[in-house]
């Protein structure tokens, strides 16, 4: 084999802080090929951003690398001096950040960000750099590029901006591109054309990638060589193929059994107990025993060692080496998920009986664009344009579409959180628009709502026994204060919390805590529906398994049904009932879960579905394109608001908006394809 692109061997890196030394990255070797997407995976907190920042020297004011080299082409990047490797970022090393949001300057255009780079690495100025950064812009398939350029970030969507940042990075063409969760943030269909870029510039050019992710999919979609990474550690890296045939360390076996997905919906995901250790201590034995099902007395002992199994595998377990087969008389952890041993209800249809809890007719929400001096009104942002939709008793409606699209403004709109333009919210009979604002507050408990980020829905400044108490105070549930706080000690253990955290504040909790918290907040005041905005994209895949596993149970245990916006179409699979595919302000498409889902019919439902990656033959499934960006709620196209986009759009789709055709009794959709 060639030398590879870039060798890294034992490298540490440690952060000093006011508890001690946190081994972020404690000894970890790979090695990239030319051309090759080597993929980085793991939880949160296991060091995969760490060893990015570690490579590029971009490490924070507390952090040193103590050991270890990093062979870029036989150049150690980690021996050279600062001036040195100011000339290797961005021209022999590109990177990617997670969040394009905080990663562009808000202050200077798109333009002027790019050509900062080519001065810096290519000597280009003036109308020449203005040029390069067009063709970049193009190259990335931004639209008007020539316009685009004197943009500022927050003028353009999630995808545009992940583009101008990958333009930034390719402006110089470098040998080795960092992508640190580059699509984590973003829409599937977004993401699919982002990863196809990636590969087609890679093919181009012939790049090397180190992709840094949580998402099996995505991974099963890129990488050539896969490494896995816990508590700083890389603990097995294998050959794609081998990887996804048979993970051999429990860790990777368990990321995988936490995946949702319709194979696991008449059962609870398989959990990883516990979290990542803390980094700021010295390891003794397997930094994986407390939270391993196969865990043997030596895994506590001695540190496990790198096995070779061959065809390019190599795992750090003991049940691979001089301890294979001492399993049976070792210790063993009950399985993960065991203490959910009961079978989970099945979620594979709607139940005919179920009464209907939430009517929704012709819903409307418009905000209205004001300009001038006397700020007139000259339109209006429709961003639900005429929603109609049912919520079972005791079900999920799950709400897919892209950002932008209106769902979390539906979820806001029925809980008269925003004001209605229109149509009506009938829960259980009762029209909310037309009660009193008494009347309103009293049916407030009875509607709750889990917001997406845990990090800024709960109050810094408030204990969790005052976060989770609040809502029981201001509607008067609970005769006093002592009664309020046993139930607040209980909704906690509901949770899957120790009552004796209600003291702490939200920041001395991990984020699967922290939605743990807002879900018991939710749950004080004994709703019968609750709007789950996005409340596991965020998480990790393990944690997001702890969290589906509890809003199942508690819908099994308390009744409640839930309005699950999400696009993330494997949740959908393990969690709902029902599916409703909105698009600008309108649905496009609903059904039962394996209608929709098993038989999509409107060609903006196929492209959804489409895009996601999966761990499953992923290089063999055909992606729908979908052309141009998502049409501006303020101007949308007359007719069918999707023709622009649509592979399959007719004459007649410019003509008027298509009505719903009935494919079955519970599988309807927009479209004049059904005509």
């Amino acid at each position: 084999m060639s030398m590879p692109l870039l060798e890294v061997d034992n490298l540490r890196t440690w952060l000093d802080t006011a508890n001690g030394v946190v081994r972020a990255v404690d000894g970890i070797s790979f090695t990239v090929q030319r051309g090759e997407t080597f993929a980085l995976v793991g939880e949160s907190g296991c060091g995969k951003s760490m060893t990015a920042l570690s490579l590029m020297r971009l490490l924070p004011d507390a952090g040193r690398i103590v050991s270890g080299r990093a062979l870029l082409e036989g150049t150690d990047l980690l021996a050279l001096p600062e001036a040195a490797m100011r000339k290797v970022r961005g021209a022999r090393v590109g990177i990617i950040f997670q969040e394009p949001g905080t990663s562009l300057n808000p202050v200077l255009t798109v333009g002027a960000q790019i050509e900062e780079v080519l001065r810096q690495h290519a000597g280009l100025r003036g109308e020449a750099a203005r040029q390069r950064a067009r063709e970049l812009l193009e190259q990335v398939g931004i639209p008007d590029a020539a316009r685009r350029l004197d943009e500022y970030p927050f003028q353009m969507s999630g995808g545009m901006k992940q583009r101008a940042l990958i333009a930034m990075a390719l402006a110089c063409h470098p040998g080795l591109l960092i992508a640190d969760e580059p699509t984590t943030a973003l829409d599937v269909t977004i993401q699919a054309q982002v990863l196809e870029l990636l590969r087609s510039l890679q093919r181009e050019a012939g790049m090397s990638l180190l992709l840094i992710t949580h998402d099996l999919g995505v991974v099963a979609d890129m990488a050539h060589r896969v490494a896995v990474m816990y508590a700083g550690e890389i603990v097995e890296c294998a050959p794609r193929e081998r990887f996804f045939q048979s993970p051999a360390h429990p860790y990777s076996r368990k990321l995988f059994e936490a995946l949702p997905g319709a194979a696991g919906r008449d059962r609870p995901l398989a959990v990883i107990p516990g979290t990542v250790p803390r980094m700021d201590q010295r390891f003794v034995g397997c930094r994986f025993a407390e939270r391993c099902d196969r865990v043997m007395a030596v895994c506590r002992q001695e540190p496990p060692p790198a096995v070779d199994l061959g065809d390019g595998r190599i795992v750090l377990c003991h049940l691979y080496g001089a301890n294979a087969g001492q399993e049976a008389g070792g210790e063993r952890h009950a399985a993960p998920g065991a203490q959910h041993a009961r079978r989970a209800p099945d979620a594979s249809g709607v139940d005919p009986a179920a009464s209907t809890l939430l009517q929704v007719e012709d819903l409307k929400v418009h905000f209205p664009v004001r300009k001038g001096v006397f700020k007139r009104v000259v339109g209006h942002v429709r961003a639900v344009d005429g929603v109609t939709l049912e919520i079972p008793s005791h079900k999920t409606l799950a709400l897919v579409g892209e950002s932008g699209c209106g769902k979390t403004t539906v979820g806001k709109g029925l809980l008269h959180l925003l004001p209605l333009t229109g149509g009506r919210v009938l829960f259980e009979g009762d029209d909310l628009a037309s009660l009193s604002a008494r009347g309103l507050r009293a049916r407030r408990k009875d509607i709750q709502i889990i917001f997406q980020d845990p990090y800024a829905s709960l109050n810094p400044r408030m204990r969790v026994m005052e976060i989770v108490e609040e809502g029981m105070a201001a509607l008067g549930i609970g005769a006093s204060e002592t009664e309020r706080q046993r139930r607040v000690d209980g909704l906690l253990e509901q949770v899957g919390l120790s009552p004796d955290m209600k003291l702490r504040y939200p920041h001395e909790f991990s984020g699967g805590q922290r939605q743990r918290i807002a879900i018991a907040r939710a749950l004080a005041v004994e709703p019968k529906l609750i709007v789950c905005d996005e409340p596991t994209s965020a998480l990790d895949v393990s944690v997001q398994a702890q969290i589906l596993n509890l809003l199942k149970d508690l819908q099994t245990r308390l009744g409640l049904a839930y309005l699950f916006i999400t696009h993330n179409i494997a949740v959908v699979e393990f969690l709902a009932h029902e599916v409703a595919v909105m698009y600008l302000g309108r649905i496009v498409e609903k059904g039962t879960v394996e209608e929709v889902l098993g038989d999509p019919r409107h060609p903006y439902t196929r492209a959804l579905l489409s895009a996601v990656p999966s761990i499953e033959a992923a290089t063999k499934r055909e992606v729908i394109r979908l052309q141009g960006e998502l049409p501006s709620p303020s101007n949308p196209p007359a007719g069918c608001h999707f023709h622009p986009r649509c592979p399959r759009a007719m004459p007649e789709c410019r003509d008027g908006y298509p009505q719903e055709v009935a494919i079955s009794d519970t599988h309807s959709v927009r479209c004049l394809l059904y005509k």
